[in-house]
This record gives structure tokens, C-alpha cells and sequence, in this order.
């Protein structure tokens, strides 16, 4: 036992004493390492392999389908193009393929981002601020509203508060492509909303951030891009120059509207810095990498860190509760993933781009056609249910209140991306979105449809929050003093809402009030040589002489002008609808023309009332008085549409 005794006291003096080393012994713990994010439950893995074998069982069928020439799609992940496959051709007549790695797109308003990013460089050298006056950057001057500035912050989260544009957006030839500078000068859209306020998508904004960038740095905004973002990226199949330099113009995608149709002319876009981009599958990978890992592709840096995490954490919500906008990047969250990106539509080209953020995943597609057959919204969605499905979760039971609460939605609603100090103030009328309620609560939207083509509807399951019946899209409002303000869905909250439509604007008693005048000067155009060949067969004499005479001619004159001044408004409609690159300064003789017969039927006024007065002073049957006065009233709704739509204005800026 003495000698146990001893043993233990010697040990226990050399644990002390190993314990007294230990004490200045310094620690060097591993790195940190990125937390793990768990696969959740019934995911794909996400390989080369699988992701091949799902988008080639999506994509030549919905090509083929759709009538659509090609596309391209690119995947990547953790810092590699996972994968990167073109689908369908680039020249269908040849059957020239697309090549991922080489065949040009026309990503649209995927464009904005690489203009966000050299304003967010300019920014990290404190050459831009993002809440300054940018008329400090121009020279020219945006007039303030309610004394207030428009700042680069406003530009990029698309809340400056302008006007939507139309006229030059697309240039139909070289000869008639104008600068960026030369567009943004043409004419500044009206201020509509204070800034920082209203979500309103602005072309106009992201192409003035892009003349901000080339008076900053000095260069021309295709130099600039070139120098800073496309080169160091190793970015080699891209450009903003525009038309293609002779280097890429064999590469390019033809344009077309079908695949079976002929392809149609390169698009031009004045506006470059909102849309004017040309790149490769594989080149927009290169970039989607940069953006995922703050900045860096390989050994180049566009971006310092902090800078990036400035631009994609950044969060402006237009609707509380639903998806916001980062500095340039909207939010398209699905399943509960962090996603940011940018959708483009040139008119023969649809892109998207996705980056899942937490994943480290980016995914870009871009499709040759005149509309993407649903293409890119079955890519996002689907993408997301198969490698990052939503956890299993309790269904949220339909509030109480829901029949209270969607009774104060149901209305007529206009889109806050509009023009009102224009002939496009039309669309106003001819574009409100209804949403209506059923008789167990849930409210249909016919304006926002699902993958189907079909009205969606939507149960409350919050306060004020509805949910897609089929889906996991959210739909809410933001009420102010008890009164709506506004509302939007997730899919467009960080870049539009929609507003209730004022009571004198509402399409309810105004489309029907201009077919009744429209109707009435049609039967009075057509009836009045009727008549005179059913006086002419019967032998019977004009019944009116004189001034009576004059002034009755004089009204179905002013009747038929009115027929045409609609008409003419009516073709522009169908103009703009069909092929916006035709609204151009070369239009504006056709716009004269049609405010001149309008002028001319306005005037013609005076004979239809005289008319009347006749019919109603002088002897005469009742067709006459009634006709007369249905006259009348015509020429009156003729006369609040010409002005409460801006058809006769002065300029002609739109």
C-alpha cells in the first residue's frame, strides 16, 4: 500500500507538472471551415451527369414544341463550369449547332448586371457614391421631384421613380442606331413617383447608370466593360459593341421568331448598358463564378469581397414579406434558397440567370425565339425542386379572415412600370389586370397565370399574405391609413407592384363608353350613303337645304374623321405589340398625320353640335333628333379620350 502510495503521488506531481508545460504549449486551431450545407431530404445530387440527363429530357421537346431554333443552358458550381450544352441550332438553314463555348445570345437585361458591377468597382474606388444626386455625375440635368434627388441607389434597385419608355428602345438599322448618350438626351421621362419609393423596372435608370460609368472612368461604356469585367474574366465571346465587330459576327445565334421562319435582322439597342450585351453560354459562366465567390474568377478579382457582399446582401423590399431586389440582382428565392439573378427579353431572345447562393450554384439560359414556350420558368422551378427541394413543412391552414381581407383587394390594377404623359398612356386602358374573389375566399388573378396559361388563385394564410394554390409564390399587399396602396407577387415584387386604378381611369365604364362613341360614328359614316341611295331609288328629295344641309354634311364628315383619327391610334397599338423596333423617330410622321386627322375631327365638333341644334330647333322626325344627339355625346367621349390619353400632345416623346 506505501508503495501504491507513492506511485500515485508521483503521478499525480507529473500531471501537474505535464499540465504546467501544457500551459505554454500555443494552440494553433484549424482554419475555419465554410459550415456544411445538408442535402436536403429526396435531392438529386447535383453532377454533370444527372443535370444533363434532366435538361436534355426538357429541352428538345420543349424546342420542338415551341417551334423554337435553339438555346443555350450553363451550369456551374463551386468555382467550375459544372456543365454547359448548347440545344437546337444557331443557323437553322445550315444546321449549324449551337456551341456553348462560342455561339453569342442575346441575354437582354441580364446586360444591367455587368453595368451594376462596374458601378459597384467605380463605387469601392470612391469615384461613385451610391446615395449622391446623380446629376453630380452628368451633364445634363434630371429635374428633381418634391426636391428630391434621384441617387445610383435608386437606379439600382429600379426605384427612381421614371416613367416607362418606349421610342428608339430598338434601332432598326445601323444607320439609325443612336449613342446611349444620344437616347438618355433625346428626352428625360417624367418623374412619376418620389424616388426610393415605388418599384418601378427602368430602363431608362440602368442606362443612365451606364453613361455615370463612362463619364467617371474616362472610357466609353463598351471600353470600360471590356477593360474591366470581360477581360480579366477571360470573358473572350463578349460585347456590348454593337453592331457585332466583324470577330464574332460568324459566331453569333441567327434571330429568329420561329424556327421555321426566316431569321430576322441582328437587334440593335441604343440603350446598351440595359441590354445591349452579346455572350457566349460558357463566357456568362465565367461571370455567374465571379459573382458566387465575391468577386474572384481564377486569378482575377473584379470585385473586392466586402464590395460584393455589399451588392448581393443588400435588400430593398417593395412589399414587405415578399421577395426583395440587392443592388442590381432581384431575388427569385425557391424551396427556401438564397437565390439572386436577372431575367432579359430582347424580342428574339429570353435569358435567365440564377445564382443559388448558399449553394454555390449558378445556372444561365438563354432561348433563340420570339417567346421561351415556358422554358425558363420550368428550368428555374423544376432546377430547385431536384436538387434543392423545400423541407417537409405543415401546411398553412386559410385564415378566418380571408373573405374580409380579399374583399379589399378586388379591383382593377395598372402595373407601376407605365407611362402617363404620352399616347402610351393607351396601354393604361387597354392593360388592367383584375384580381376577383370565389365564393370560398381565395382570389383569382387572370393577369398572373401559372405554367398552365391559367388564372392562379390564392388562399390567405397570413395577414394581408395569400399563397398559390399550386405553388409556393406568394401574393400581398401594403396598406396605408386602412386604404390599399398597393400589391404584387413574389415572381415581379422587386421590380413592380400594381396600384389600384383610379376611378376615372378604370376600363369598367371607359372601354365601354369608346366602342359606344365608335359605334355610333360607324353607323353614322355607313348609314349616310345609305340613305341617300334609298332617297335616290324612292325619288325622294333631300329633305334638308341650306344650312341645315352644310352642317348635317359637315357632322358625318366630322364622324368619319373620327373613325379614321381611332383607327389610326388603333394600328399604332397593333404596331407596338407586334414589333416594337418600328417605335422610332422614323415613326413620327405617321403619328402627326394621325393628331392632324384628329385635329381636323375635333374641329368638326362644331358641325355636329350645329347638327343637333338644327335637328331640334327645325322640323324633323325623331331619328334625326335622336341620331343628332348620339352624335353629340360621341364627339364628347372622343374628346375626353383625346385628352385624358394624351393623343394630341405637342411632343411626341414616349
Amino acid at each position: 500500500m506505501r508503495r501504491l502510495s507513492c506511485m500515485l503521488v508521483s503521478a499525480a506531481f507529473s500531471l501537474v507538472a505535464s499540465l504546467g508545460v501544457a500551459q505554454q504549449i500555443q494552440i494553433h486551431p484549424l482554419p475555419d471551415q465554410a459550415p456544411a450545407i445538408p442535402v436536403p431530404l429526396g435531392a438529386h445530387e447535383l453532377t454533370a451527369a444527372d443535370a444533363e440527363a434532366w435538361l436534355d429530357g426538357l429541352f428538345p421537346y420543349g424546342l420542338k414544341k415551341n417551334n423554337l431554333a435553339g438555346a443555350v443552358v450553363v451550369v456551374v458550381k463551386d468555382g467550375q463550369i459544372l456543365l454547359a450544352k448548347g440545344y437546337g441550332y444557331a443557323d437553322v438553314a445550315a444546321k449549324k449547332p449551337v456551341d456553348p463555348a462560342i455561339t453569342l445570345f442575346r441575354p437582354g437585361s441580364i446586360s444591367k448586371t455587368f453595368t451594376w458591377t462596374a458601378v459597384m468597382q467605380l463605387v469601392e474606388q470612391h469615384k461613385l457614391d451610391l446615395d449622391q444626386d446623380v446629376n453630380k455625375y452628368l451633364d445634363f440635368t434630371i429635374p428633381p421631384r418634391d426636391g428630391k434627388p434621384i441617387t445610383l441607389r435608386d437606379l439600382m434597385t429600379h426605384t427612381p421613380g421614371l416613367e416607362e419608355t418606349a421610342k428608339n428602345l430598338f434601332a432598326a438599322d445601323p444607320a439609325s442606331l443612336m449613342s446611349n448618350e444620344a437616347w438618355l438626351k433625346e428626352w428625360i421621362p417624367a418623374r412619376i413617383y418620389p424616388p426610393g419609393e415605388v418599384a418601378a423596372y427602368s430602363n431608362y435608370g440602368a442606362a443612365l447608370a451606364g453613361y455615370i460609368v463612362q463619364r467617371v472612368s474616362g472610357q466609353p461604356f463598351d471600353s470600360y466593360i471590356e477593360q474591366h469585367i470581360l477581360q480579366p474574366l477571360g470573358m473572350r465571346h463578349a460585347t456590348f459593341r454593337q453592331p457585332l465587330p466583324a470577330p464574332f459576327k460568324a459566331d453569333m445565334a441567327l434571330s429568329y421568331a420561329q424556327a421555321s421562319a426566316s431569321p430576322r435582322p441582328f437587334e440593335l439597342i441604343p440603350a446598351a448598358p440595359a441590354g445591349g450585351m452579346s455572350v457566349s453560354g460558357e463566357d456568362m459562366g465565367r461571370f455567374m463564378i465571379a459573382q458566387l465567390q465575391d468577386g474572384r474568377y481564377a486569378d482575377a478579382q473584379i470585385l473586392r469581397p466586402e464590395t460584393a457582399k455589399q451588392m448581393h446582401d443588400f435588400t430593398r423590399y417593395s412589399v414587405p414579406g415578399l421577395l426583395p431586389i440587392a443592388l442590381g440582382f432581384y431575388h427569385m428565392d425557391r424551396n427556401g434558397q438564397d437565390i439572386i439573378g436577372h431575367g432579359g427579353d430582347t424580342e428574339l431572345f429570353h435569358s435567365e440567370l440564377m445564382l443559388f447562393m448558399r449553394q454555390n450554384v449558378g445556372v444561365f439560359v438563354s432561348i433563340d425565339g420570339a417567346g421561351d414556350g415556358g422554358l425558363r420558368r420550368q428550368l428555374l422551378d423544376g432546377f430547385a425542386d431536384r436538387y434543392f427541394p423545400a423541407p417537409p413543412g405543415v401546411a398553412q391552414p386559410t385564415l378566418a379572415s380571408a373573405r374580409g381581407d380579399g374583399a379589399l383587394l378586388v379591383g382593377r390594377y395598372l402595373s407601376s412600370r407605365v407611362s402617363v404623359s404620352s399616347f402610351l398612356a393607351m396601354s393604361n386602358l387597354l392593360s388592367q389586370s383584375t384580381i376577383s374573389m370565389n365564393q370560398d375566399g381565395t382570389l383569382v388573378t387572370p393577369a398572373f397565370k401559372n405554367l398552365a396559361g391559367q388564372p392562379r388563385h390564392w388562399r390567405e394564410v397570413a395577414p394581408m399574405m395569400w399563397r398559390d394554390v399550386d405553388g409556393g409564390s406568394h401574393l400581398s399587399a401594403v396598406m396605408q391609413n386602412g386604404k390599399l396602396r398597393w400589391l404584387s407577387i413574389d415572381e415581379g415584387a422587386p421590380v413592380v407592384v400594381f396600384m389600384p386604378v383610379p376611378g376615372w381611369q378604370s376600363a369598367a365604364w371607359n372601354l365601354p363608353l369608346l366602342v359606344a362613341a365608335l359605334l355610333v360614328f360607324l353607323l353614322t359614316a355607313l348609314l349616310w350613303p345609305v340613305a341617300a341611295v334609298v332617297r335616290w331609288r324612292c325619288g325622294k328629295p333631300f329633305a334638308l337645304q341650306g344650312t341645315a344641309k352644310r352642317w348635317y354634311r359637315g357632322s358625318r364628315v366630322a364622324a368619319i374623321a373620327h373613325l379614321l383619327f381611332f383607327g389610326g391610334w388603333a394600328y399604332v397599338v397593333v404596331q407596338m405589340n407586334a414589333h416594337i423596333a418600328n417605335m422610332s423617330n422614323r415613326y413620327d410622321g405617321t403619328l402627326r398625320v394621325i393628331q392632324l386627322i384628329g385635329v381636323l375631327a375635333i374641329l368638326g365638333t362644331v358641325a355636329v353640335l350645329a347638327n343637333a341644334r338644327c335637328a331640334w330647333h327645325e322640323p324633323g322626325g325623331w331619328w334625326r333628333k335622336l341620331n343628332s344627339t348620339a352624335l353629340v355625346l360621341a364627339c364628347c367621349a372622343t374628346l375626353w379620350f383625346a385628352f385624358s390619353l394624351h393623343l394630341l400632345n405637342l411632343h411626341l416623346n414616349y
